[in-house]
């Protein structure tokens, strides 16, 4: 990867993102429940506790899964959930392992057209389809990857000057951006929460029978 991510705020973690395919799937697969920045910040702690300069995916699928928990629950953890999110990790480094032979990269390299790409992201292992077409944007807008309707395949994610994801991302601003779009995102959703339950309650009232 030749271009630079800034997700995780944080030069030497943004450096790995930047660099290792791997890394920027491990980080966008910890990216829930927890704030954007410690999730990409993972796989740079995870290859640090390895003793490495980078993750490999064929060591993370064979590595003994108790130990694997361990390293991801070490202080600072990788994830508020490590052990759920150690055993995520192995599964799709096992899968990488045994369709990409360990080669993150190869995912996108050389898809005809978007729709196949986010065929295969939403083929990874915790990866549904929201993830996916995340970071397909993220691929498009970020790092240069771009088959054919990549943009209507990522969905809304992939609309040009958006604030909806981390593919929209580029430094603090941004991020604040990003932010904010979310946060008005799920008060919108909550209103529309309250409004059907009002609705449902009246609707579930009977009138008086008359007199």
């Amino acid at each position: 990867m030749e271009h630079t991510l800034r997700l995780a705020q944080q030069e030497d973690a943004d450096a790995l993102l930047s660099r290792s395919p791997l890394a920027a799937l491990v980080g966008m697969l910890l990216d829930q429940q927890i704030p954007m920045e410690w999730a990409f910040t993972g796989p740079y702690t995870l290859a640090r506790r390895l003793g490495r300069d980078d993750l490999d995916a064929h060591e993370i699928a064979v590595y003994d899964p108790e130990a694997f928990v361990e390293l991801c629950a070490a202080k600072p953890a990788v994830h508020r959930y490590p052990a759920a999110m150690a055993e995520r990790i192995q599964r799709l480094c096992r899968h990488l392992a045994e369709r990409y032979d360990g080669d993150a990269a190869a995912v996108w390299r050389d898809v005809p057209t978007g729709p196949e790409l986010l065929r295969r992201l939403t083929d990874l292992p915790g990866f549904g389809r929201q993830k996916a077409q995340i970071f397909l944007a993220l691929l498009g807008k970020r790092l240069g990857v771009r088959p054919d309707g990549w943009r209507e395949a990522a969905g809304p994610y992939g609309e040009e000057g958006s604030h909806r994801s981390v593919a929209d991302i580029t430094g603090p601003d941004s991020l604040r951006e990003v932010r904010a779009f979310k946060q008005a995102a799920k008060q919108k959703a909550k209103q529309e929460r309250e409004r059907e339950r009002e609705q449902g309650t009246g609707r579930g009232r009977t009138a008086a029978p008359e007199r």
